[in-house]
Protein backbone atom coordinates (compact mmCIF):
# COMPACT_ATOMS: atom_id res chain seq x y z
CA UNK A 1 0.00 0.00 0.00
CA UNK A 2 1.28 3.41 -0.79
CA UNK A 3 1.68 5.76 2.15
CA UNK A 4 0.88 9.35 1.31
CA UNK A 5 2.06 12.39 3.43
CA UNK A 6 -0.81 14.42 5.29
CA UNK A 7 -0.69 17.21 2.33
CA UNK A 8 -0.73 14.95 -0.88
CA UNK A 9 -3.90 13.18 0.46
CA UNK A 10 -5.43 16.82 0.65
CA UNK A 11 -4.06 17.36 -2.70
CA UNK A 12 -4.88 14.47 -4.63
CA UNK A 13 -8.99 14.60 -2.97
CA UNK A 14 -11.23 16.58 -5.93
CA UNK A 15 -13.68 18.27 -4.11
CA UNK A 16 -16.85 19.30 -6.11
CA UNK A 17 -18.58 22.74 -6.25
CA UNK A 18 -21.67 20.77 -4.58
CA UNK A 19 -19.58 19.22 -2.00
CA UNK A 20 -17.69 21.92 -0.82
CA UNK A 21 -20.80 23.82 -0.18
CA UNK A 22 -22.18 20.50 1.54
CA UNK A 23 -18.96 20.76 3.76
CA UNK A 24 -19.32 24.28 4.38
CA UNK A 25 -22.95 24.38 5.76
CA UNK A 26 -22.08 21.20 7.95
CA UNK A 27 -19.09 23.42 9.20
CA UNK A 28 -21.57 26.03 9.75
CA UNK A 29 -24.11 24.07 11.52
CA UNK A 30 -21.55 22.35 14.00
CA UNK A 31 -20.45 25.99 14.89
CA UNK A 32 -23.97 26.94 15.18
CA UNK A 33 -24.82 24.52 17.50
CA UNK A 34 -21.96 25.04 20.01
CA UNK A 35 -22.21 28.98 20.11
CA UNK A 36 -26.04 28.66 20.48
CA UNK A 37 -25.24 26.75 23.62
CA UNK A 38 -22.32 29.63 24.56
CA UNK A 39 -24.94 32.35 23.99
CA UNK A 40 -27.54 30.21 26.30
CA UNK A 41 -24.70 29.86 29.09
CA UNK A 42 -23.64 33.37 29.25
CA UNK A 43 -27.36 34.47 29.31
CA UNK A 44 -27.96 32.25 32.55
CA UNK A 45 -24.57 32.88 34.20
CA UNK A 46 -23.42 35.62 36.34
CA UNK A 47 -22.01 37.38 33.47
CA UNK A 48 -25.28 38.02 31.79
CA UNK A 49 -24.87 41.72 32.38
CA UNK A 50 -22.25 42.02 30.61
CA UNK A 51 -23.11 39.70 27.74
CA UNK A 52 -25.86 42.25 27.40
CA UNK A 53 -24.40 45.43 27.88
CA UNK A 54 -22.10 44.37 25.31
CA UNK A 55 -24.12 43.60 22.13
CA UNK A 56 -26.03 47.13 23.14
CA UNK A 57 -22.83 49.05 22.97
CA UNK A 58 -22.45 51.69 20.36
CA UNK A 59 -20.07 51.38 17.65
CA UNK A 60 -19.54 54.93 15.34
CA UNK A 61 -18.15 55.12 12.11
CA UNK A 62 -17.08 58.91 11.62
CA UNK A 63 -16.28 60.76 8.19
CA UNK A 64 -16.04 64.61 8.69
CA UNK A 65 -19.16 65.39 9.42
CA UNK A 66 -21.05 62.59 8.44
CA UNK A 67 -22.10 59.76 10.89
CA UNK A 68 -23.32 55.75 11.28
CA UNK A 69 -24.06 54.75 14.44
CA UNK A 70 -25.66 52.00 15.58
CA UNK A 71 -25.26 49.16 18.57
CA UNK A 72 -23.63 45.58 17.97
CA UNK A 73 -26.12 44.25 17.89
CA UNK A 74 -27.66 45.91 15.12
CA UNK A 75 -24.32 46.04 13.25
CA UNK A 76 -24.21 42.10 13.50
CA UNK A 77 -28.13 42.01 12.00
CA UNK A 78 -27.64 44.64 9.58
CA UNK A 79 -24.36 44.87 8.05
CA UNK A 80 -22.84 41.51 9.01
CA UNK A 81 -25.25 39.21 8.36
CA UNK A 82 -26.07 41.43 4.73
CA UNK A 83 -23.16 39.07 3.97
CA UNK A 84 -24.45 36.28 4.90
CA UNK A 85 -27.51 36.76 2.53
CA UNK A 86 -25.53 37.18 0.01
CA UNK A 87 -23.94 34.22 0.03
CA UNK A 88 -27.62 32.72 0.01
CA UNK A 89 -28.25 35.46 -3.06
CA UNK A 90 -25.15 33.20 -4.94
CA UNK A 91 -26.58 29.59 -4.33
CA UNK A 92 -30.17 30.41 -5.24
CA UNK A 93 -28.46 31.96 -8.72
CA UNK A 94 -25.89 29.16 -8.79
CA UNK A 95 -29.27 26.38 -7.95
CA UNK A 96 -30.98 28.25 -10.66
CA UNK A 97 -28.39 28.52 -13.55
CA UNK A 98 -27.14 25.52 -12.80
CA UNK A 99 -27.90 23.34 -9.77
CA UNK A 100 -31.40 21.15 -8.85
CA UNK A 101 -33.25 24.11 -9.75
CA UNK A 102 -31.80 24.72 -13.62
CA UNK A 103 -34.11 21.34 -14.37
CA UNK A 104 -38.05 22.59 -14.06
CA UNK A 105 -38.66 18.57 -13.70
CA UNK A 106 -36.25 18.26 -11.29
CA UNK A 107 -36.71 21.16 -9.43
CA UNK A 108 -40.34 20.41 -9.40
CA UNK A 109 -40.42 18.49 -6.29
CA UNK A 110 -38.09 20.51 -4.09
CA UNK A 111 -39.93 23.77 -5.35
CA UNK A 112 -43.71 22.55 -4.57
CA UNK A 113 -42.25 20.97 -1.26
CA UNK A 114 -40.55 24.26 -0.28
CA UNK A 115 -44.07 26.25 -0.83
CA UNK A 116 -45.93 24.01 1.12
CA UNK A 117 -43.47 24.29 4.05
CA UNK A 118 -44.18 27.81 4.09
CA UNK A 119 -47.66 28.22 3.30
CA UNK A 120 -48.87 25.58 5.99
CA UNK A 121 -46.88 26.64 9.35
CA UNK A 122 -47.71 30.45 8.03
CA UNK A 123 -51.65 28.95 8.10
CA UNK A 124 -51.04 27.75 11.49
CA UNK A 125 -49.50 30.01 13.23
CA UNK A 126 -52.14 32.92 12.12
CA UNK A 127 -55.04 30.32 13.19
CA UNK A 128 -53.40 30.27 17.04
CA UNK A 129 -52.62 33.86 16.75
CA UNK A 130 -55.36 35.45 14.37
CA UNK A 131 -57.04 38.97 15.92
CA UNK A 132 -53.81 39.97 18.04
CA UNK A 133 -50.57 41.78 17.71
CA UNK A 134 -48.72 38.74 17.70
CA UNK A 135 -50.25 37.68 14.13
CA UNK A 136 -47.20 39.50 13.11
CA UNK A 137 -44.94 36.84 13.44
CA UNK A 138 -46.37 34.44 11.06
CA UNK A 139 -43.30 34.78 8.86
CA UNK A 140 -41.49 33.05 11.24
CA UNK A 141 -42.13 29.30 10.95
CA UNK A 142 -41.63 29.58 7.64
CA UNK A 143 -37.98 29.01 7.59
CA UNK A 144 -36.15 26.04 7.16
CA UNK A 145 -32.18 26.32 8.69
CA UNK A 146 -30.27 24.54 5.92
CA UNK A 147 -26.98 24.22 8.05
CA UNK A 148 -28.37 22.56 10.77
CA UNK A 149 -30.61 20.65 8.06
CA UNK A 150 -27.81 19.39 6.71
CA UNK A 151 -25.70 18.51 8.97
CA UNK A 152 -27.92 16.16 10.84
CA UNK A 153 -28.22 14.40 7.25
CA UNK A 154 -24.32 14.45 6.97
CA UNK A 155 -24.33 12.58 10.91
CA UNK A 156 -26.59 9.79 8.78
CA UNK A 157 -24.26 9.14 6.40
CA UNK A 158 -25.19 6.43 3.82
CA UNK A 159 -28.57 5.77 5.66
CA UNK A 160 -30.26 8.13 3.57
CA UNK A 161 -29.36 8.71 -0.50
CA UNK A 162 -27.42 11.33 -1.95
CA UNK A 163 -30.78 12.24 -4.01
CA UNK A 164 -32.27 13.39 -0.48
CA UNK A 165 -29.63 15.64 0.47
CA UNK A 166 -29.85 17.54 -2.99
CA UNK A 167 -33.90 17.30 -2.44
CA UNK A 168 -32.99 19.22 1.16
CA UNK A 169 -30.68 21.66 -0.60
CA UNK A 170 -32.71 22.18 -3.44
CA UNK A 171 -36.20 22.87 -1.23
CA UNK A 172 -34.13 25.12 1.74
CA UNK A 173 -32.58 27.45 -1.27
CA UNK A 174 -36.20 28.09 -2.33
CA UNK A 175 -37.32 28.74 1.52
CA UNK A 176 -34.45 31.18 1.36
CA UNK A 177 -35.85 32.53 -1.25
CA UNK A 178 -39.12 33.07 -0.08
CA UNK A 179 -38.34 33.99 3.32
CA UNK A 180 -36.28 37.31 1.27
CA UNK A 181 -39.00 38.13 -0.64
CA UNK A 182 -41.71 38.16 3.08
CA UNK A 183 -38.69 40.00 4.45
CA UNK A 184 -38.44 42.47 1.90
CA UNK A 185 -42.62 42.56 1.15
CA UNK A 186 -44.10 42.21 4.73
CA UNK A 187 -41.36 43.29 7.41
CA UNK A 188 -40.51 46.89 5.75
CA UNK A 189 -42.72 49.64 7.65
CA UNK A 190 -41.68 52.71 6.62
CA UNK A 191 -39.78 53.42 3.12
CA UNK A 192 -37.86 56.59 2.58
CA UNK A 193 -38.08 56.16 -1.93
CA UNK A 194 -35.09 58.70 -2.32
CA UNK A 195 -32.96 56.29 -0.66
CA UNK A 196 -34.88 53.31 -2.34
CA UNK A 197 -34.34 55.08 -5.48
CA UNK A 198 -30.44 55.29 -5.05
CA UNK A 199 -30.43 51.93 -3.93
CA UNK A 200 -31.70 50.63 -7.33
CA UNK A 201 -29.05 53.31 -9.21
CA UNK A 202 -26.45 51.34 -7.35
CA UNK A 203 -27.65 47.67 -8.34
CA UNK A 204 -27.97 49.13 -12.28
CA UNK A 205 -24.16 50.01 -11.65
CA UNK A 206 -23.45 46.79 -10.91
CA UNK A 207 -25.50 45.11 -13.33
CA UNK A 208 -23.67 47.24 -16.20
CA UNK A 209 -20.77 46.16 -14.92
CA UNK A 210 -21.56 42.49 -15.15
CA UNK A 211 -22.40 43.57 -18.79
CA UNK A 212 -19.89 45.18 -20.13
CA UNK A 213 -17.28 42.37 -18.53
CA UNK A 214 -15.80 43.76 -15.64
CA UNK A 215 -14.59 41.02 -12.89
CA UNK A 216 -13.27 43.06 -10.38
CA UNK A 217 -14.70 41.68 -6.69
CA UNK A 218 -13.62 44.78 -5.19
CA UNK A 219 -15.44 47.07 -7.81
CA UNK A 220 -18.34 45.43 -7.22
CA UNK A 221 -17.73 45.14 -2.98
CA UNK A 222 -17.46 48.86 -3.25
CA UNK A 223 -20.48 49.44 -5.10
CA UNK A 224 -22.50 47.23 -3.25
CA UNK A 225 -21.10 48.83 -0.13
CA UNK A 226 -23.22 51.77 -1.30
CA UNK A 227 -25.86 49.79 -2.17
CA UNK A 228 -26.42 48.63 1.12
CA UNK A 229 -26.21 51.75 2.97
CA UNK A 230 -28.90 53.26 0.59
CA UNK A 231 -31.19 50.14 1.43
CA UNK A 232 -30.17 50.69 5.42
CA UNK A 233 -31.60 54.46 5.05
CA UNK A 234 -34.67 53.38 2.94
CA UNK A 235 -36.10 51.57 5.43
CA UNK A 236 -36.37 47.95 3.33
CA UNK A 237 -34.10 45.43 5.60
CA UNK A 238 -30.24 46.27 4.93
CA UNK A 239 -29.74 42.60 4.32
CA UNK A 240 -31.98 42.79 1.03
CA UNK A 241 -28.88 44.18 -0.65
CA UNK A 242 -26.57 41.12 0.05
CA UNK A 243 -29.03 39.04 -2.02
CA UNK A 244 -29.57 41.81 -4.82
CA UNK A 245 -26.01 42.07 -5.05
CA UNK A 246 -25.58 38.33 -5.47
CA UNK A 247 -27.76 38.55 -8.58
CA UNK A 248 -25.37 41.26 -10.67
CA UNK A 249 -21.99 39.46 -9.96
CA UNK A 250 -20.64 37.60 -13.14
CA UNK A 251 -21.31 33.71 -13.20
CA UNK A 252 -18.99 33.59 -16.73
CA UNK A 253 -15.52 33.18 -16.25
CA UNK A 254 -12.93 36.02 -17.89
CA UNK A 255 -11.50 33.76 -20.39
CA UNK A 256 -13.09 30.20 -22.57
CA UNK A 257 -12.58 27.03 -20.90
CA UNK A 258 -11.59 25.65 -23.81
CA UNK A 259 -8.34 24.46 -24.06
CA UNK A 260 -7.07 25.12 -20.41
CA UNK A 261 -5.73 21.51 -20.04
CA UNK A 262 -3.63 21.40 -23.03
CA UNK A 263 -2.00 24.69 -22.26
CA UNK A 264 -1.92 23.73 -18.71
CA UNK A 265 0.11 20.39 -19.57
CA UNK A 266 2.55 22.48 -21.59
CA UNK A 267 3.17 24.62 -18.84
CA UNK A 268 3.69 21.74 -16.62
CA UNK A 269 5.94 20.00 -19.06
CA UNK A 270 8.02 23.45 -19.71
CA UNK A 271 7.99 23.56 -15.31
CA UNK A 272 9.79 20.20 -14.92
CA UNK A 273 12.23 20.87 -17.41
CA UNK A 274 14.13 23.09 -14.85
CA UNK A 275 16.33 21.45 -12.90
CA UNK A 276 14.96 22.99 -9.17
CA UNK A 277 17.88 24.73 -7.21
CA UNK A 278 19.46 23.68 -3.51
CA UNK A 279 16.95 23.35 -0.34
CA UNK A 280 13.48 22.91 -2.78
CA UNK A 281 13.93 26.78 -3.37
CA UNK A 282 12.23 26.88 -7.14
CA UNK A 283 13.82 28.18 -10.17
CA UNK A 284 12.55 31.79 -11.21
CA UNK A 285 11.21 30.31 -14.71
CA UNK A 286 9.46 28.18 -12.56
CA UNK A 287 8.11 30.98 -10.41
CA UNK A 288 6.68 32.81 -13.68
CA UNK A 289 5.48 29.51 -14.79
CA UNK A 290 2.86 29.12 -12.06
CA UNK A 291 2.29 32.59 -11.48
CA UNK A 292 1.04 32.28 -15.50
CA UNK A 293 -1.05 29.19 -14.78
CA UNK A 294 -2.79 30.48 -11.61
CA UNK A 295 -3.99 33.48 -13.93
CA UNK A 296 -5.07 30.96 -16.56
CA UNK A 297 -6.52 29.10 -13.33
CA UNK A 298 -7.99 32.25 -11.88
CA UNK A 299 -9.28 33.37 -15.81
CA UNK A 300 -11.53 30.54 -16.37
CA UNK A 301 -13.57 30.85 -13.08
CA UNK A 302 -16.65 32.67 -12.54
CA UNK A 303 -16.13 35.52 -9.73
CA UNK A 304 -19.54 34.29 -8.86
CA UNK A 305 -18.00 31.18 -8.02
CA UNK A 306 -14.62 32.20 -6.33
CA UNK A 307 -16.42 34.65 -4.86
CA UNK A 308 -18.96 31.69 -3.09
CA UNK A 309 -15.90 29.59 -2.42
CA UNK A 310 -14.00 32.42 -0.36
CA UNK A 311 -17.11 33.93 1.79
CA UNK A 312 -18.36 30.37 3.22
CA UNK A 313 -15.63 29.94 5.66
CA UNK A 314 -15.72 33.62 7.37
CA UNK A 315 -19.31 33.13 7.16
CA UNK A 316 -19.29 29.85 8.97
CA UNK A 317 -16.69 30.60 11.54
CA UNK A 318 -17.40 34.50 12.33
CA UNK A 319 -20.75 35.92 10.96
CA UNK A 320 -23.32 32.74 11.80
CA UNK A 321 -21.90 32.34 15.38
CA UNK A 322 -21.83 36.19 16.16
CA UNK A 323 -25.37 36.07 15.31
CA UNK A 324 -26.11 33.47 17.41
CA UNK A 325 -24.17 34.77 20.49
CA UNK A 326 -26.12 38.32 20.20
CA UNK A 327 -29.76 36.36 19.35
CA UNK A 328 -29.52 33.22 20.79
CA UNK A 329 -28.88 34.00 24.27
CA UNK A 330 -32.05 33.87 26.23
CA UNK A 331 -32.10 34.04 29.86
CA UNK A 332 -34.49 30.90 31.21
CA UNK A 333 -36.52 30.79 34.34
CA UNK A 334 -36.49 27.16 34.67
CA UNK A 335 -39.78 28.18 36.41
CA UNK A 336 -41.14 29.98 34.07
CA UNK A 337 -40.16 27.74 30.76
CA UNK A 338 -43.63 25.85 30.61
CA UNK A 339 -45.75 28.88 31.02
CA UNK A 340 -43.41 30.57 28.51
CA UNK A 341 -43.81 28.02 25.49
CA UNK A 342 -47.52 27.65 26.09
CA UNK A 343 -48.17 30.97 25.10
CA UNK A 344 -49.88 31.63 21.89
CA UNK A 345 -46.59 32.64 19.82
CA UNK A 346 -44.57 29.84 20.88
CA UNK A 347 -47.35 27.38 20.19
CA UNK A 348 -48.35 28.97 16.98
CA UNK A 349 -44.29 28.39 16.16
CA UNK A 350 -43.75 25.15 17.58
CA UNK A 351 -46.81 24.18 15.33
CA UNK A 352 -45.84 25.66 12.64
CA UNK A 353 -42.57 24.27 12.61
CA UNK A 354 -42.83 20.93 13.97
CA UNK A 355 -46.11 19.89 12.19
CA UNK A 356 -46.88 22.49 9.52
CA UNK A 357 -43.56 22.21 7.72
CA UNK A 358 -44.16 18.16 8.23
CA UNK A 359 -47.59 18.67 6.70
CA UNK A 360 -46.15 20.86 4.17
CA UNK A 361 -43.09 19.68 2.67
CA UNK A 362 -44.47 16.03 3.17
CA UNK A 363 -47.85 16.20 1.87
CA UNK A 364 -47.52 18.56 -0.80
CA UNK A 365 -44.99 16.25 -2.12
CA UNK A 366 -46.78 13.00 -1.86
CA UNK A 367 -49.45 14.81 -3.77
CA UNK A 368 -47.60 16.12 -6.43
CA UNK A 369 -46.19 12.29 -6.70
CA UNK A 370 -49.54 10.51 -6.91
CA UNK A 371 -50.83 13.01 -9.62
CA UNK A 372 -47.87 12.21 -11.75
CA UNK A 373 -46.08 15.88 -11.45
CA UNK A 374 -43.66 14.96 -10.07
CA UNK A 375 -41.26 12.14 -9.10
CA UNK A 376 -39.39 10.81 -6.19
CA UNK A 377 -35.43 11.59 -5.68
CA UNK A 378 -33.83 8.64 -6.76
CA UNK A 379 -33.37 5.38 -4.82
CA UNK A 380 -35.78 6.97 -1.49
CA UNK A 381 -39.05 6.35 0.02
CA UNK A 382 -41.75 8.41 1.02
CA UNK A 383 -40.53 7.48 4.77
CA UNK A 384 -37.12 9.26 3.79
CA UNK A 385 -38.97 11.78 2.29
CA UNK A 386 -41.29 12.19 5.80
CA UNK A 387 -38.33 12.30 7.78
CA UNK A 388 -36.36 15.50 5.63
CA UNK A 389 -39.61 16.81 5.81
CA UNK A 390 -39.52 16.85 10.11
CA UNK A 391 -35.50 18.36 9.37
CA UNK A 392 -37.14 21.05 7.19
CA UNK A 393 -38.49 22.19 10.73
CA UNK A 394 -35.16 22.99 12.37
CA UNK A 395 -36.26 26.88 11.46
CA UNK A 396 -33.51 28.57 14.00
CA UNK A 397 -30.91 31.10 11.92
CA UNK A 398 -33.94 32.95 9.58
CA UNK A 399 -36.60 31.96 12.18
CA UNK A 400 -34.98 34.07 14.57
CA UNK A 401 -33.74 36.93 12.71
CA UNK A 402 -37.33 37.14 11.44
CA UNK A 403 -38.67 36.96 15.23
CA UNK A 404 -36.30 40.14 15.74
CA UNK A 405 -38.05 42.43 12.61
CA UNK A 406 -41.66 40.86 13.27
CA UNK A 407 -41.28 42.01 17.12
CA UNK A 408 -39.02 45.14 17.81
CA UNK A 409 -39.29 46.48 21.21
CA UNK A 410 -41.66 43.43 22.49
CA UNK A 411 -39.43 41.67 24.70
CA UNK A 412 -42.19 39.53 25.95
CA UNK A 413 -43.21 38.37 22.26
CA UNK A 414 -39.51 37.84 21.58
CA UNK A 415 -38.71 35.80 24.42
CA UNK A 416 -41.66 34.01 23.38
CA UNK A 417 -40.61 33.77 19.98
CA UNK A 418 -36.92 32.56 20.73
CA UNK A 419 -38.03 29.59 22.83
CA UNK A 420 -40.61 28.55 20.45
CA UNK A 421 -38.42 28.56 17.80
CA UNK A 422 -35.37 26.52 19.81
CA UNK A 423 -38.04 23.98 21.30
CA UNK A 424 -39.07 23.52 17.91
CA UNK A 425 -36.30 23.50 15.95
CA UNK A 426 -34.80 20.93 19.24
CA UNK A 427 -37.88 18.86 18.43
CA UNK A 428 -37.91 18.81 14.62
CA UNK A 429 -33.99 18.02 14.18
CA UNK A 430 -34.31 15.21 17.28
CA UNK A 431 -37.36 13.53 15.31
CA UNK A 432 -36.21 13.58 11.98
CA UNK A 433 -32.66 12.41 12.68
CA UNK A 434 -33.91 9.20 14.28
CA UNK A 435 -36.71 8.92 12.18
CA UNK A 436 -34.41 8.34 9.34
CA UNK A 437 -31.88 6.25 10.89
CA UNK A 438 -34.42 3.73 11.84
CA UNK A 439 -36.57 3.85 9.03
CA UNK A 440 -34.13 4.22 6.66
CA UNK A 441 -32.28 0.83 7.37
CA UNK A 442 -35.79 -0.93 7.69
CA UNK A 443 -36.23 0.74 4.48
CA UNK A 444 -33.06 -0.42 2.42
CA UNK A 445 -33.20 -3.77 4.18
CA UNK A 446 -36.63 -4.45 2.75
CA UNK A 447 -35.10 -3.26 -0.95
CA UNK A 448 -32.82 -5.66 -0.54
CA UNK A 449 -34.95 -8.38 0.14
CA UNK A 450 -37.46 -7.58 -2.59
CA UNK A 451 -34.21 -7.58 -5.36
CA UNK A 452 -33.41 -11.28 -3.19
CA UNK A 453 -36.73 -12.65 -4.05
CA UNK A 454 -37.16 -11.26 -7.36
Amino acid sequence: MKLYAPWEKAFNKIITPFEHFLHAQTTTGLVLMVTTVLALLLANSPWALAYAHFFHTKLTIVFGSWSLSHTVHHWINDALMAIFFFIVGLEIKREVLLGELSDIRAALLPILGAIGGMVVPALLYISMNHGTPAANGWGIPMATDIAFAISALVLLGNRVPASLVTFLVALAIVDDLGAVLVIAIFYTHEIAFGYLWGAFVAFGVMVLLNRVGVHNAWLYFFVGLVMWYFMLQSGVHATIAGVIAAMSIPTRPKLKPEGLSLYTKRLLERYDSYEAPKDNMLHEQQKAILQNLKDKVDGVTSPATKLEHALHLPVSLVVIPLFALANAGIALDVDAIGSVLFEPISVGIIAGLFVGKVLGIAGIAWLAIALGIAKLPKESTLKQLFGVAFLGGIGFTMSIFVADLAFVGDDAALLQAKMGILAASLLSGSVGYFWLRFFASASRQNAEETTTKA
